[in-house]
């Protein structure tokens, strides 16, 4: 299944250098100023980053678990934004549980990627043919550059079609 024009728009939208940082300053000034970034969208892998600097800092000198959380949950919610994207009806969804596991310190860039990301397509789906809320459970790791796993994390998402 490839995207559509306007699920295609979003994906280089949000994986631009310049449009997504800007998208972040005004709507989720907390991500923007973490310095969260999308390396990747398609429709079956996301990964996003998130910069080791003194504000994302814990006193451990180590990430702080909240960054991380931002980061790895924005890896699960991009794939859900860009399958709801352009669908008739409007399909709306909203996180309703978080898992979290952290193994190291993250004492470098994390980069979290979910590959779950054919699952948000078929709960749309499944959500628009029945016309009754479902929910999916997508897991995302963070890993740094050297390939250290620092954390994974499980969020499953809530999908709904809006009222017309």
């Amino acid at each position: 299944m490839e995207l559509n024009s306007k699920q295609q728009k979003l994906a280089d939208q949000v994986t631009s250098g310049f449009k997504f940082p800007l998208y972040l300053m005004k709507s989720l000034p907390m991500g923007w100023i973490a310095g969260l970034r999308v390396r990747e969208l398609t429709k079956d892998k996301c990964t996003t980053s998130v910069p080791f600097k003194n504000l994302n800092k814990n006193p451990f000198k180590s990430i702080y678990f909240a960054v991380q959380s931002m980061a790895a949950e924005l890896s699960t919610a991009s794939p859900c934004l860009l399958a709801i994207t352009g669908q008739k009806p409007s399909v709306a969804f909203i996180i309703v549980d978080l898992k979290a596991n952290f193994t190291k310190k993250a004492t470098d860039r994390v980069f979290f990627t979910c590959e779950d990301g054919a699952k948000a397509f078929q709960a749309v789906e499944k959500c628009i043919e029945t016309g009754e809320a479902t929910s999916e459970t997508f897991k995302t790791v963070g890993k740094m550059k050297d390939g250290t796993i620092v954390s994974e994390f499980e969020f499953t998402w809530s999908f709904k079609q809006r009222k017309s």
